[in-house]
């Protein structure tokens, strides 16, 4: 793996024993993992719908806090985070905007995935001059297609994966083939990696929230990307079918600056998971290019 021009000494801490801090803003707690450099734009990591601190592929953060200081947090209500789970992606942005003003940041970058990419996207375009660049990985614009199911294929996957006692990030992140099947073992057992300090999953008023501002975002009007001036690196799997991978291709289309790392093969909502390494060279590419 090539370094990337102008960074920072490289870190050598991991996700997996990074302590959980917390800030408090508006009457909440909001808990967070930060790790890397200390100097350089930080990144901030917006994650998927249900997501919590020990969600994020320990590879994915290892492997971008090499480089840059990286920082994760529960959403409002969610894990080890305090308060009413908002039922708007607005105002997870909002949200997530007050967090990274209360830790002192002016200008940070965003990955967000999934559900953290809706809320990237509003962040984007009403924050200018607090985001830099963006990548944006399994998600999609408001209205996009099919993002309104969203919601329903979550429950009936939950649903066949307690009858089955399989996790249902199985078939909602990866390919029913057999590299995809091995692929998404292969992302259960690192999210094992860590085992003290785990956070809460989350709970069931919280999801409502979630799932109730995920399929209003799939019905919103087709938002204005023009709006959307900064840098936008697009990734997702070639066969997505929680966030279906056309809105990824659209994302790039219509966003003034995207830039698409082509669909990784035989992957789907979980493609930067699957493929970590190639994702996370060509993400510290963009971040520094």
């Amino acid at each position: 793996m090539s370094t990337p021009r102008n960074s920072p000494s490289p870190s050598t801490a991991s996700y997996k024993n990074a302590a959980t801090r917390s800030v408090s803003l508006r009457g909440a707690d909001f808990a967070y993992r930060e790790l890397g450099p200390e100097d350089g734009v930080p990144l901030i990591l917006l994650v998927h719908l249900a997501g919590v601190l020990d969600n994020w592929d320990p590879h994915v953060v290892d492997g971008l806090a090499a480089w840059r200081r990286v920082i994760t947090f529960d959403n409002r209500g969610v894990g080890g985070s305090s308060g009413s789970t908002p039922d708007t992606i607005e105002a997870m942005a909002r949200d997530a905007v007050l967090f990274i003003r209360a830790l002192g940041f002016d200008q940070v970058d965003l990955f967000g995935l999934s559900m953290g990419g809706f809320v990237a996207q509003v962040i984007a375009a009403e924050e200018p001059d607090l985001v830099r660049k963006v990548i944006l990985a399994g998600t999609g614009p408001a209205g996009g297609h099919g993002i309104d199911k969203v919601p329903a294929l979550t429950i009936q996957a939950t649903l066949k994966g307690a009858l089955t006692r399989q996790d249902p990030k199985l078939s909602l992140f990866f390919t029913d083939t057999a590299s995809g099947r091995q692929a998404g073992r292969d992302f259960l057992e690192r999210l094992k990696e860590r085992t003290h300090d785990r956070d809460k999953d989350i709970s069931l008023p919280s999801l409502r929230a979630q799932l109730k501002a995920v399929k209003r975002w799939g019905r919103q009007t087709p938002s204005d990307l023009s709006a959307i001036g900064q840098p936008v690196l697009v990734a997702n799997g070639e066969n997505d079918r929680m966030v279906p991978s056309q809105n990824t291709l659209d994302l790039a289309a219509r966003l003034p600056h995207g830039e698409l790392i082509p669909l990784y093969p035989d992957a789907g909502h979980g493609g930067v998971f699957q493929y970590h390494d190639d994702f996370v060279l060509r993400a510290l590419e963009f971040l520094e290019s």
